[in-house]
């Protein structure tokens, strides 16, 4: 997510207008008022300034107005989300604290421990590398930390397990550069700061070598929200700053995923002073790794996923040995990127044809932007990570040892176990068995059992890979000698593969399905086989068991024109299908389905059957009373009768970090925040603690941390009076040069389900509401908002993407979900209503609201078309496009089942536990309405002193005036007596002496 930006205060400011012209234009007339008066128009001085007083004390009234207006209307929910600070309670921190370290003690992954360099023996250790000073905690952009919480660094960890660390070279690393240059959403920064060999002096080796006969290499890499890691560290849009001019960091093609020449120049000078050797690898991004092979002084090899403010703790544990690490790899790292079937299908690519469907906005820099469509081909189909790398081996492609460093599933221990599985029983549709899991070593430790299937590929059917992860758990921990029996079970279509040529359905087909036991993806254990006597097809008179209604073809519309990786024929069609995209060109037929803010109006879609629904009307009906009601109960239409079409606008147009309150209904505002690895109020900067990231969870292959997790997801968001949760992600680590892979679990979709469906039941058992995202295939943040158009066949959307998202309401139980940046095919994704209705509501049953991810800025979000077709809520918490214009019967009755989906997720969250919330008015509204009355008492002051002073003038005027013609009538008698005198009448002497 986002904190505030140029183009937020440009969004605000346009939605002040209206109240910003009429301050404007009231006090300019109040100013040319004045100097009309006082020039031409009126000479009296009591008139003139009574019109002065009253033509500024109505500008006065007029400002006063307009601002009420502005703050109890725009900014109110601004305000109010800015000013409601709810903070953790003290156990709570503790706790959490507690729950992170647990996290990382089992997250730390052993790669390589030779001659038992692990745990280390002696006390003292030289730890190299300046990201030992400024190591990796997060990701960036929605995944940072905040900073009011205390975090432990990497020597920190270290120390607190009892190590001693070369204090000298930790302040040669923080001299020579104190802090980490800024990847950030919108500027990145990819220095890596390290000293070049030169700048190892002898004594600092020296000393070095005297203080302990170890060193530990530590070497980072960030990532974040907003940029992928760049492929080629020369390309001309890099940021990056040589530590030595002369010599260059990277060469041309090298990418952020391998070593730079300092930090090679440093592992060189270090093993050859060293002959125990321990490399760190911190980082959520598999990385090259290949060169160890190259150092027999590199013993040990440990990778350290983005631990969170407290998880580096963990670290040192495993270094001194009070921990056994547990990890397991929740990606494979491979000896060279550049030959991963995406890599030249990851990146940027702009369509060349497509100028008249440009986009101009406003960007993050408050500037005019203009985007030209993109596009990204998964032609790489299902054969995703290991899926590819053991299918290809399987098929003759490739040597696996030469191209795969450490499986998928790959982890070390302190100890040795044993698996012994047991005989699988296989009856109505389910297979299971038990593993028994006997620690043979001398330490205690955990241990996984992974479970494989392998299903009989024919040449040239359904795309199947060889390895597939179905079941994975986690047993206790084992003392030395002591057993734990795992049993295992998963259903025959849990094996199906999605057949979108023919059966346009998942299909179970009949032969030998191979079931293993391995110690990773490459290794089986032991095995077994399961005959499936008959294809089984799971069309509409036969769906699967997770589907309401069978699967069946949705997104033919997203197949385009790519080539994909097929297993014929050994893979025959490989250097075709992995090669860069061939044309950038949309072809024209596609072309006329393509929609933006340019060329989209709601009135072309306007359904002339649909009749305008029912609004405001008055049955008294409270949100309370539909908890317990089925989402179809008839109470939800006399609820939704009463909303206006301005109550639904503002629950659809104003969802940001939160749902507003409709007072008629009993909707009371509600907070949600940001942060998968975290909760963060983008408003009042209050957060929790920076957890680990969820590539650490997945490492950690046990699905009881993660519904710990979520546990504690939901009692700091009852701490922080948070209703949902812009979490977790669910996206796949196609590439390893993702951005956000900190943010998503795995490369296979499985850990991703398991992980993640944990985590969301969970948080819901504490009735906090979890956002699954980015929903979907929002798997690179290059080119994400500049409307991304991404192709993929049917069977790897299904199979690989979508199946974590389907676990998440199925089994997770998800109530919310927030759409991804990008297009499927020629659709944005929060309009693409075979995914968000067909399938999503559909297919899957889920009932509750769909979020868009941040709103408003990119020329192709528009509410308009959203709602109609499953998206129901805008993360905007200013007025861009995401108000709803149109209103005819098309339009409002979108609305109204929008706001269905809203009140629906909210009603069951915690909230409305215990029947109708109260809600005290928010203090500086309370302020504010003080403020008034205020303003309103001075006011009539003001104009009560007014109108005495124009009194008292107009007094004072007409008793001059009579003085006046007093002193005229004496200066003219002077002068001329004769002129007053006055003749006498006939009768007056009757009369008397006149005045």
């Amino acid at each position: 997510m986002f904190s505030v930006n140029l183009s937020d205060v440009v969004a605000v400011l346009k939605s002040l207008i209206p109240q910003l012209v009429v301050i404007g234009v009231f006090l300019v007339l109040a100013l040319l008022i004045t100097i009309a008066v006082n020039k031409h128009t009126v000479k009296n001085v009591a008139n003139r300034k009574m019109i002065h007083s009253q033509s500024w004390l109505v500008a006065f009234v007029a400002v006063v107005a307009a601002l009420a207006t502005m703050l109890l209307g725009p900014l109110s929910n601004l305000i109010t989300k800015s000013t409601s600070k709810h903070e953790l309670q003290p156990a709570t921190v503790t706790a959490a604290r507690n729950l992170a370290k647990d996290i990382q003690r089992e997250s730390v992954t052993m790669l390589q421990n030779s001659d038992g360099t692990l745990p280390l023996k002696s006390d003292k250790v030289n730890v190299f590398g300046w990201a030992s000073t400024n190591p990796v905690y997060g990701g960036t952009g929605s995944g940072s930390m905040s900073a009011d919480n205390p975090t432990t660094s990497l020597l920190d960890g270290i120390s607190s397990a009892g190590l001693k660390t070369n204090k000298e070279l930790s302040d040669f690393y923080t001299k020579y550069r104190a802090d980490r240059p800024k990847v950030e959403m919108f500027a990145q920064d990819w220095t890596l700061p390290e000293p070049t060999a030169d700048k190892y002096t002898s004594k600092l080796m020296d000393d070095a070598k005297q203080f302990s006969d170890t060193a530990v290499v530590v070497i980072g890499r960030v990532g974040g929200e907003g940029a992928d890691l760049p492929k080629d560290m020369k390309a001309k849009d890099i940021t990056y700053h040589d530590n030595d001019k002369a010599n260059p960091d990277f060469k041309q093609g090298q990418s952020f995923l391998e070593l730079s020449k300092p930090e090679n120049d440093m592992i060189a000078k270090v093993t050859s002073s060293f002959d125990k050797v321990v490399l760190v690898y911190n980082g959520a991004n598999t990385f090259n790794l290949n060169f160890v092979g190259q150092y027999p002084q590199i013993k040990s090899v440990l990778w350290c996923p983005p631990p969170g403010q407290a998880g580096f703790t963990a670290l040192g544990e495993v270094l001194k040995g009070k921990v056994n690490p547990s990890g397991k790899t929740s990606d494979t790292f491979v000896r060279d990127l550049t030959k991963t079937p995406t890599y030249n299908n990851f990146g940027s690519f702009t369509y060349t044809n497509m100028d008249d469907h440009k986009a101009t906005f406003t960007g993050f820099t408050g500037k005019p932007e203009t985007t030209t469509p993109t596009f990204v081909d998964y032609n790489e189909g299902i054969y995703v990570g290991y899926r590819f790398w053991e299918t290809a081996a399987k098929e003759g492609l490739i040597n696996y040892d030469q191209m795969v460093q450490y499986p998928f599933g790959y982890g070390l221990s302190y100890t040795t176990f044993s698996q012994k599985m047991g005989s699988i029983h296989h009856a109505d549709g389910k297979i299971s068995f038990d593993v028994t899991v006997t620690n043979t070593g001398a330490k205690a430790g955990r241990d996984t059992v992974q479970t494989y299937f392998e299903p009989p590929y024919t040449n040239g059917g359904i795309e199947k890979a060889s390895a597939n992860l179905v079941s994975f758990k986690k047993t206790k921990i084992l003392n030395p000698g002591k057993s734990q029996t795992i049993p295992v079970s998963f259903k025959d279509e849990d094996m199906a593969s999605y057949d979108a040529d023919h059966a346009k359905a998942y299909v179970l087909d009949q032969g030998d399905y191979g079931i293993s036991i391995r110690s990773d993806s490459h290794r089986p254990i032991q095995s077994d086989t399961v005959n499936i006597a008959h294809t089984v097809t799971y069309d509409k008179s036969n769906p699967r068991s997770v589907d309401k209604v069978a699967a069946t073809n949705r997104f033919d519309d997203a197949k385009g024109t790519a080539t994909y990786l097929s297993r014929a024929n050994h893979f025959a069609n490989y250097e075709d299908a992995v090669a860069a995209p061939k044309s950038t060109e949309m072809p024209e037929e596609a072309k006329a389905h393509f929609y933006n803010n340019s060329n989209y109006d709601p009135k072309k879609f306007d359904n002339d059957s649909d009749k305008m629904p029912t609004t405001g009307a008055k049955n008294n009906v409270r949100l309370y009373q539909l908890r317990d009601k089925k989402y179809d109960d008839p109470m939800w239409d006399k609820l939704l009768d009463q909303l206006s079409v301005k109550d639904m606008d503002s629950l659809i147009a104003m969802s940001g970090y939160g749902t507003q309150a409709v007072k008629g209904i009993g909707k009371i505002e509600l907070t949600d925040a940001d942060g998968p690895a975290a909760l963060n109020n983008n408003f009042t900067k209050v957060g929790s603690l920076g957890f680990p990231s969820s590539t650490s969870m997945a490492c950690t292959w046990n699905p009881g941390l993660a519904t710990r997790y979520g546990e504690m997801i939901g009692t700091m968001a009852h701490d922080m009076d948070v209703s949902g949760w812009y979490a977790p992600a669910f996206n796949i680590h196609r590439s390893a040069f993702s951005g956000r892979n900190f943010e998503y679990f795995s490369e296979d979709p499985e850990i991703n389900a398991v992980m993640g469906s944990n985590e969301v039941a969970a948080a819901r058992s504490k009735g906090v509401y979890s956002f699954m995202k980015h929903f979907a295939m929002n798997d690179q943040e290059t080119n994400r908002n500049n409307m991304l158009a991404t192709w993929a066949n049917e069977q790897t959307i299904r199979e690989i993407y979508l199946k974590p998202f389907q676990a998440a309401v199925v089994k997770g139980g998800a109530q919310a979900a927030m759409s991804s940046f990008n297009y499927v095919g020629t659709t944005y994704v929060a309009a693409y209503a075979p995914l968000m209705q067909d399938v999503l509501r559909g297919e899957w049953g889920f009932r509750g609201m769909v979020l868009t991810d941040y709103f408003g800025v990119y020329g192709y979000q528009n509410a308009d078309q959203l709602i109609r077709n499953g998206n129901d809520a805008m993360l905007a918490t200013t007025e861009v496009t995401n108000h709803v214009k149109d209103k005819s019967a098309t339009s409002v009755k979108a609305m109204r089942q929008a706001s269905h989906n809203i009140l629906y997720t909210v009603v069951h969250g915690y909230k409305y536990a215990n029947g109708d919330p109260k809600v005290q008015t928010p203090a500086w509204q309370i302020a504010l309405y003080v403020a008034l009355v205020v303003l309103a008492l001075i006011f009539l002051a003001l104009e009560y002193l007014a109108f005495r002073r124009f009194k008292a003038r107009r007094s004072a005027v007409d008793v001059g005036t009579l003085s006046d013609l007093a002193d005229d009538a004496r200066q003219t008698r002077a002068q001329d007596p004769a002129s007053m005198e006055t003749t006498p009448s006939e009768d007056s002497s009757d009369q008397g002496p006149t005045a």
